[in-house]
């Protein structure tokens, strides 16, 4: 079979930036990592994220979707349980101390941790839904390992940024009363982020 046309893998490399790159409950609890361990010590969860969604988007794409027409009510369990996870993280942030994890012998977040809150996070089904739906709806293996591995490209070096966003902000909060603060704020962003899933 004949390779896609490079415009294909542009539109393709466009659609997963877009997705991967904006802030979101991921992001932030990557960029709050990078603050605590540093950006080396966060790829772990940068990694984890990315492979989450992208075994999800692939699975998608060879029809676990249809999982959600058959059983419907799957949609609400996945909401709720991304809204649990994203409390829980919101309340260990809110709680944590002020001291920066890189200094202590806990790394941080696990790549579990990563995939886990893409595969409670309905905006994360949806938009491996759509993604494959508008890339490789005949249902053509080739374009859906090939749009699955261009996504996992494109989605870690978009969330590798957050990481290193916070690892940047992290060598000016050496504050503890500091690092309080950023942690209730990420906190309250995760609160946020929970909120959008129940009203939406």
């Amino acid at each position: 079979m004949l390779a896609a046309a490079p415009s294909l893998y542009l539109s393709m490399a466009a659609f997963a930036l877009a997705a991967s790159i904006t802030p979101g409950p991921v992001n932030i609890l990557i960029l709050s990592s990078g603050v605590h361990y540093g950006f080396r010590p966060s790829l772990r969860l940068v990694f984890g994220a990315t492979s989450g969604f992208c075994l999800l988007l692939l699975l998608i794409g060879l029809g676990l979707h249809e999982l959600l027409v058959i059983f419907p009510n799957l949609t609400t369990i996945i909401q709720w349980a991304g809204v649990a996870f994203l409390l829980f993280m919101a309340f260990k942030l809110a709680t944590a101390s002020g001291t920066l994890g890189k200094t202590r012998a806990d790394k941080g977040p696990s790549m579990i941790t990563g995939a886990l809150l893409q595969w409670v996070n309905p905006k994360a089904w949806l938009a491996a839904v759509a993604g494959m739906g508008a890339y490789a709806a005949n249902g053509a293996p080739e374009l859906v390992w090939e749009f699955t591995v261009l996504y996992f490209a494109v989605c870690f070096a978009s969330v590798a940024c957050w990481a290193y966003a916070g690892a940047f902000l992290g060598r000016f909060l050496n504050d503890a009363a500091h690092i309080r603060l950023f942690n209730r704020i990420m906190a309250a962003l995760l609160i946020a982020s929970a909120a959008y899933l129940i009203v939406n």
